[in-house]
């Protein structure tokens, strides 16, 4: 479990628990359920259980407002285009896989392979049209990242990614990797970066939820027209990592 310093405005830890017991309560049970009714949704189109999806998670939302007191506030909106565009964002927590479907347009995610192995949820996630990648496959994987991201986007959906491959605690930087900078290079679709610092309130696993206000940054548009997959993941990870800088500043 992830240690997290408490902060002199943090309620007592025993109501800290009461809390995070409640929201995990309805949390886990109204995720099997939203998972089985995805599931048999199976002959509706994706539009329609990506609306259904939506409204589950303004609800859990709203639930981790009402129980942890956790909100959130959005810089950039004015910043997302109306084509379809990647989106690298940093990982640090379960929140941003949630508050993402509600802060972007209609989207995919790249997402483990091994993730669609689980009952219900996994088989709700296949049919929401994921790209599903074995990452120790290597150059296979990003082959495939560029195959299916180009069918996603050419269909409007955005493409979610974390390019950090997996969720890294506040303060650190994991190693940006560069199949999405190579979706990016090959089809010509701009890149929106987003920054947050979810993880001071929803840590990598800790039963614990913190109260406050996630930050979020939206990033003007990369075009990543002309330049070099390389290149393209240099601009896009200095962005995040330059808007973490100041997201750790207000915070403090």
């Amino acid at each position: 479990m992830t240690a997290v310093t408490p902060q002199p405005h943090d309620p007592p830890r025993f109501v800290l628990y009461l809390r995070a017991a409640a929201f995990w309560l309805v949390f886990a049970s109204t995720t099997l359920v939203a998972a089985i009714l995805v599931v048999l949704m199976f002959p509706f189109s994706l539009a329609s259980r990506q609306a259904f999806v939506n409204g589950y998670v303004r609800f859990i939302l709203w639930w981790l407002r009402i129980t942890c007191r956790l909100d959130y506030q959005i810089q950039g909106l004015d910043h997302i285009p109306s084509e379809a565009c990647i989106v690298f964002s940093k990982h640090q927590s379960t929140w941003e896989t949630f508050a993402l479907q509600v802060i972007l347009p209609s989207q995919i995610w790249v997402a483990k392979r091994e993730l669609l192995w689980i009952p219900f949820f996994g088989w709700a996630l296949a049919l929401m049209k994921p790209i599903a990648l074995n990452r120790g496959s290597g150059r296979a994987a990003v082959e495939q990242l560029v195959r299916q991201g180009r069918e996603r986007l050419t269909e409007g959906l955005w493409v979610i990614l974390f390019p950090e491959g997996t969720r890294v605690a506040p303060g650190k930087r994991g190693r940006y990797k560069i199949g999405g900078a190579v979706l990016a290079e090959q089809t010509g679709y701009p890149i929106v970066p987003v920054a947050h610092n979810a993880g001071e309130y929803w840590p990598r696993r800790s039963f614990l939820k913190y109260p406050g206000t996630v930050q979020v940054r939206i990033g003007p548009p990369i075009d990543p027209v002309g330049k070099s997959a390389q290149e393209i993941l240099k601009e896009t990870s200095d962005w995040i990592e330059s808007s973490m800088a100041g997201i750790t500043t207000l915070k403090d």
